[in-house]
């Protein structure tokens, strides 16, 4: 007899990770699935000659670039527990693609240069955690280079964040004498060393109890003072750590370590499937108003669209919708509520990812992340279900900052070209904007300038569809809520409607914004929507 389903599901932990740029995110996730037994040897972020590409990026433009664009889900075992990992992009420009999953997320993994300290995307990131009350891990990565003292990092947490801290384990040694971690919850010191160059493979740790003669070799009698010193200033003055403060979002545990040479990697992960929370309720908005709750385990099968992707498989041209599962099992093909169209449908094709590669599943439970075959049915947002008679909370939208026309070079292209900007936009890559000016009808927001450089890259690689851009005088935007006959325009702005049909309004300055807000007190201007 096999595992109930709540045993399953309490089986589960499904997290993000999130970081500014360059923080080592994505080698962090490269690290975990080595660990996990996944992969035999971790491939480099950046494809330097002779290495591998990091597994969590796929897209060709990631390899180019040595950044995420995307956010990539991926699923795997480890000591016997069921990991869903989403990987995402740290560059602000993909800040939308970074929110929505984070919806996705029980918890969080939050990736910190000990260089750099917290850095502004991270802030960002880390306030849509706490406004959705996502408990967050700290991850303190590059101990092995250079940086600053771990006690400054630990005060720059909590004042910045306004979180309070707890150090779960402490570096012994740092840059090139990194040579270990105390690991204060069990009194114990792991000590680490080099196995293969890159940090390619594990790394060789040896544990036992803190002792000078083990540990004045390695790293110095001065530092190892100063080790002393900082463990009793955080036995004195620092935070105690109750796991039910994490959950609730008022404190993070806080690890040192190296994703790139591995030290600290494992007892990180093996501390991180002890804390982090299996699948948890959530609540949804009833067609009649009320609130209901969706329990994991009692409630039947429910999930919602939080990312579409589309030609992931180059030999199918598909798009992929990928479903965060909240409550109950699925099975293979199964039939659905599909509560925006009032229709039923059958899931076709479930899959779960590893990178590119696409792996066929039979069955999923909730906190279970799967992709599905999108005939042009699914948008972003969208709620299905057994049941019905619910809709999960939307998903947020943001205001477009930067805004464009684009237009093939090849009028042959058209068709091509067409069904290129339809796909990007249902991924929520671009928002088309459709212009109360009938000469200029066709607009395209985004919210970054990166995003039209990885449009124009994928309808080039994708669509065979070469275009031209040409960017407008527009620096900021926002929804227009209200009676909009009554709207009294600045003249330098235009009105547009979103692909709902949503009012929006596109001012050339800030301060042109701003005016419009004064001079149009009862209607209501939106930075984000359904947030």
């Amino acid at each position: 007899m096999g595992p109930s389903l709540s045993q399953q599901i309490a089986k589960r932990r499904t997290f993000a990770i999130i970081s500014h740029p360059d923080a080592g995110k994505t080698t962090l996730t490269e690290k975990l699935l080595l660990y996990s037994g996944k992969i035999r040897t971790a491939g480099m972020v950046r494809g330097r000659k002779g290495r591998k590409f990091a597994t969590s990026d796929w897209m060709a433009l990631e390899q180019e670039r040595g950044i995420s664009i995307t956010a990539s889900a991926m699923q795997f075992t480890y000591k016997d527990l069921v990991i869903n990992i989403l990987d995402t992009p740290g560059h602000e420009d993909f800040s939308e693609d970074t929110y929505r999953t984070l919806t996705a997320a029980d918890c969080a993994i939050m990736v910190i240069d000990a260089a750099k300290g917290v850095e502004k995307q991270t802030r960002k990131l880390f306030e849509v955690c706490k406004l959705r009350k996502v408990p967050v891990l700290t991850f303190i990565n590059k101990m092995d280079m250079p940086g600053r003292e771990p006690l400054d990092l630990m005060d720059e947490v909590e004042t910045v964040l306004n979180i309070q801290s707890f150090a779960y384990n402490w570096p012994i040694g740092s840059g090139k004498g990194f040579a270990g971690l105390y690991d204060r919850t069990t009194n114990q010191c792991q000590l680490f060393s080099r196995s293969s160059p890159g940090g390619s493979e594990r790394a060789h740790m040896t544990q036992g109890p803190l002792e000078e003669g083990a540990i004045i070799p390695l790293i110095g009698n001065a530092d190892f003072a100063k080790f002393k010193q900082d463990l009793l200033l955080l036995e004195e003055a620092g935070n105690l750590f109750h796991p039910e403060d994490f959950l609730s979002g008022t404190v993070t545990p806080v690890f040192f370590a190296s994703a790139l040479s591995n030290y600290g990697i494992e007892p990180f992960f093996d501390a991180f499937i002890h804390l982090a929370p299996p699948p948890h309720g959530r609540f949804a908005n009833g067609h009649n108003g009320e609130p209901i709750f969706i329990d994991p385990v009692t409630t039947p099968f429910s999930a919602y669209v939080f990312k579409i992707q589309s030609n992931m498989d180059r030999n199918h041209r598909d798009s992929l919708a990928f479903l965060r599962i909240c409550s109950g099992a699925f099975e293979k093909d199964m039939t659905v509520k599909h509560h925006r169209l009032k229709r039923s449908i059958r899931l076709a094709r479930p899959q779960s990812m590893f990178a590119g590669e696409r792996i066929t599943l039979s069955d999923a439970v909730a906190g279970d992340i799967i992709g599905v075959i999108n005939p042009g049915v699914f948008f972003i947002g969208d709620t299905v279900s057994i049941t019905g008679g619910f809709d999960f909370k939307p998903l947020p939208q943001f205001q477009p900052e930067i805004f464009a026309k684009i237009l093939p070079k090849d009028v042959s292209k058209r068709k091509s070209f067409d069904k290129g900007i339809k796909q990007l936009s249902e991924e929520g890559a671009i928002q088309i904007l459709h212009s109360q000016n009938n000469f200029d009808p066709l607009i395209y927001g985004a919210v970054g300038k990166l995003q039209f450089e990885v449009i124009q890259y994928r309808l080039k690689d994708e669509y065979q569809t070469e275009t031209s851009l040409t960017f407008l005088p527009y620096q900021c935007s926002a929804w227009i809520i209200g009676d909009i006959s009554i709207y009294k325009k600045p003249m330098n702005s235009i009105l547009a409607q979103d692909a709902s049909g949503q009012f929006m309004g596109l001012f050339s300055t800030v301060w042109e914004k701003n005016h419009a807000i004064k001079e149009n007190p009862i209607l209501e201007f939106k930075d984000i929507n359904n947030f």
